[in-house]
C-alpha cells in the first residue's frame, strides 16, 4: 500500500505514519519541514496555508491519504480536489465536536451536526471547521471519504498537554489533587489504536463517518491517575476530591485539570458516545496502563518536557492554586 500522510511528524499523524511503515507500506509525508519525519518515510515539503503550498503534490498516486488538518476547511477542499483523481481513499481525522451540543448520551454517527462549509477560510470555531473539513473531503471523494470522528486522544507524542501534564505533576510527588469521582468513566483513544484501525479501514475500503474512541468506561479517572503513580514511581498521594468541591474552588475542568469533567451534560457528551460501529469493524483499544507507561517512557526519552501545539492553550493547574485547595 502507498500512503500519503499530510503532516505525519507529530502526535496522530506520526502514529499513523509509524504504523504504516511497520506494515511495510510506502509512506510519503507531506509537511512544512519543522520536524523530522519518521525514519523510512519519503518527505515532501509544502505549506497548506500558502497559495502555492501544494506544488509538491501535483504529481504522484497513492492508495490513501490521511489528513489531520484542524484549520480552515478551504485547505482540505484544495488538497482533496488536487488529489481526487490520484488517490483511492481520503481519510479525514475529524472530531466528535461536529455533533450539535449537547450531544445526547449514547449518540451514534447519525446524530445532528453543526453547520460547516468546505469553502470557509475561518478556523475560529473548531467544531464548524472540522465539519467543513468533512464536507470538503466528501465533496471531492464522495463515499471514498473516511471520516474518523475522534474523541479525546492520548498516547506517546501527545502535544496537547493532557496526559503529559498529569505524568509530570504526579512525578513531582506529594499530595495531588485528584478530581472525583474516582470511578468516573472515561472514553478516549490511544493515537496508536486510532492509527491501526484507520489503516485496517483503508485496506477494507471503508468510507463514511466513524466515532473513534474506546467504549465508555474503558478506563476510569482512578485507573488513569493510579497508573501515572505506578509508572513514575513517585511518592504521590492522590487526594480524591468531590467534583462539587473542585468546582467551588474555581478550578476549570478539562483545562486546569486535563481529561477530567464533572458528571453532567458535558461529561455525557464527551465520555458516553456510541462506538459500536468502530468496534464492529475491528477497533481494539489497549489497556490504560499501557498507554500511560508508553507515554511516560516517551517523555523520559525527550527529557521530560512534552511539546506543546502553538494553536492550543497550555493545560494544567498552577501549583499554588492546587496547594490552596488541598489546604482547604
Amino acid at each position: 500500500m502507498k500512503l500519503l500522510m499530510l503532516g505525519g511528524t507529530e502526535f496522530v499523524g506520526r502514529a499513523v505514519s509509524e504504523a504504516a511503515l511497520a506494515r511495510g507500506w510506502q509512506v510519503t509525508v507531506f509537511h512544512r519541514g519543522r520536524h523530522a519525519p519518521p525514519e523510512g518515510a519519503t518527505a515532501l515539503h509544502g505549506d497548506r496555508g500558502d497559495a502555492a503550498g501544494l506544488a509538491a503534490l501535483e504529481e504522484g498516486e497513492w492508495d490513501a491519504v490521511v489528513d489531520t488538518w484542524s484549520g480552515a476547511p478551504s485547505a482540505v477542499r484544495d488538497t482533496a480536489r488536487l488529489l481526487a483523481g490520484r488517490v483511492g481513499t481520503y481519510v479525514y481525522v475529524s472530531s466528535r465536536s461536529v455533533y450539535e451540543y449537547p450531544a445526547a448520551r449514547g449518540l451514534d454517527e447519525e446524530g445532528p451536526l453543526v453547520p460547516g462549509s468546505p469553502d470557509s477560510t475561518d478556523s475560529d470555531d473548531y467544531a464548524q471547521a472540522k465539519r467543513g473539513g468533512e464536507l470538503a473531503a466528501i465533496g471531492a471523494f464522495g463515499d471514498r471519504a473516511l471520516l474518523v470522528r475522534a474523541g479525546l486522544i492520548i498516547g506517546p507524542y501527545e502535544n496537547c498537554g493532557r496526559l503529559p501534564w498529569w505524568l509530570g505533576r504526579i512525578a513531582r510527588g506529594g499530595p495531588v489533587l485528584a478530581p472525583g469521582p474516582r470511578e468516573l468513566a472515561l472514553q478516549y483513544v490511544d493515537a496508536r489504536d486510532l492509527a491501526e484501525w484507520t489503516l485496517d479501514a483503508v485496506q477494507a475500503g471503508l468510507g463514511g463517518p466513524y466515532n473513534m474512541i474506546s467504549a465508555p468506561g474503558h478506563a476510569t479517572m482512578g485507573e488513569l491517575l493510579e497508573s501515572c503513580v505506578k509508572v513514575t514511581g513517585s511518592d504521590a498521594e492522590l487526594r480524591w476530591t468531590a467534583p462539587e468541591d473542585v468546582l467551588a474552588a474555581g478550578i476549570e475542568p478539562w483545562t486546569e485539570l486535563p481529561v477530567w469533567l464533572p458528571p453532567g451534560e458535558l461529561c455525557d457528551a464527551i465520555y458516553h458516545g456510541d462506538v459500536s460501529k468502530a468496534l464492529a469493524t475491528g477497533l481494539n483499544c489497549r489497556p490504560v496502563s499501557e498507554t500511560v507507561a508508553d507515554t511516560w517512557a516517551w517523555l523520559q526519552s525527550i527529557g521530560g518536557t512534552a511539546p506543546q501545539r502553538p494553536d492550543r492553550p497550555a493545560k494544567g493547574l498552577a501549583p499554588e492554586k492546587e496547594a490552596q485547595v488541598l489546604r482547604a
